[in-house]
């Protein structure tokens, strides 16, 4: 059976710690998994803009012995001229694996349907479960640990982010707390899913409406974009809204004396961040950014080698 990793909890608890483990490896050795020796050719779609997600799947396929062949639907007939379904068909033909970065998650849904290879969400509006791989492996190469850390997100507690730090972190074992301002608050379900998924592994949840008690004795703190892509007209009313959610100094001693900080990047200093902390000593966001090459070629090797 062709899997796929469309969500965060499209892999178990154990497959995700295996991965994590391999993504240790790939990182001492760079080239010592081969999975797309030819070269095969894997599909990078992207609908949106990217920097970190175009470089680090490039290079790690590549890296996989592999060739990366990049598609900007803007310049393809997908979505427009041919349905997701139909591009699905022909792509599974010709290429080993597609890592789509788009919109709506039900097309990525759609394509893991109809492609016969494995599907790899590289970003959707509702999940960003690659970044989270990442995130896992930096915070264990700087804590020693997964389980047991508390992690606290604060902003916007609705988006992609934040579903995904719900549901990963949980699945890891970790006690996740999000912070976001009314209106902000992620969807019920996402966080009975991640109650369930924290029940079984030993960790919790807890959603705030304010950010002292969320960051309050957290081993790591995290953030992101207040505007993400298609926001920008909410521009003003979201800085409205955010008033008091910006991580400070201030607001890190809340967090535990030997807390990181880490962010998916871009960041906006002065807005979700202050210059001091994104810049300072628990900063490790340039870790963290590096770490999606690691853990995205884990997770490539690992799905090439579940057919």
């Amino acid at each position: 059976m062709v899997r796929h990793f469309l969500k965060d909890d499209d892999i178990t608890a154990a497959e995700q710690a295996e991965i994590l483990r391999r993504a240790l490896e790939l990182k001492q050795a760079p080239y010592s998994a081969r999975p797309f020796e030819g070269p095969k050719t894997v599909a990078l779609i992207f609908d949106k803009t990217s920097t970190r997600t175009r470089v680090s799947f490039a290079v790690g396929v590549a890296d996989l012995g592999g060739s990366p062949l990049i598609i900007d639907s803007q310049s393809s007939q997908m979505g427009g001229k041919e349905s997701v379904a139909d591009t699905a068909r022909v792509l599974g033909r010709q290429v080993a694996q597609i890592i789509w970065r788009t919109y709506a998650h039900a097309g990525l849904e759609e394509m893991a349907q109809h492609a016969g290879v494995p599907v790899i969400n590289s970003l959707s509006d509702d999940y960003h479960p690659c970044q989270i791989l990442a995130d896992l492996l930096t915070i264990f190469e700087h804590k020693g640990k997964l389980a047991g850390l508390k992690i606290a997100y604060i902003g916007d507690a609705a988006n992609n982010m934040a579903n995904s730090y719900l549901i990963g972190c949980a699945l890891a074992g970790m006690n996740v707390a999000v912070a976001g301002p009314a209106g902000y608050q992620p969807d019920h379900g996402i966080v009975a899913r991640a109650e369930l998924i924290a029940d079984k592994h030993g960790g919790s949840v807890e959603v705030f409406g304010e950010p002292i008690g969320a960051i309050t004795d957290a081993d790591i703190v995290v953030t992101d974009t207040w505007i993400s892509m298609g926001q920008e007209a909410e521009k003003a009313k979201r800085l409205e809204d955010f008033a008091g959610y910006t991580i400070d100094a201030e607001l890190m001693k809340r967090a535990k004396s030997d807390a990181i900080f880490m962010h998916c990047l871009p960041a906006y200093r002065g807005y979700e961040v202050s210059a001091e902390v994104i810049d300072g000593p628990h900063s490790v966001i340039w870790d963290e950014a590096e770490n999606r090459l690691h853990a995205q070629k884990a997770l490539m090797a690992w799905l090439a080698e579940q057919a």
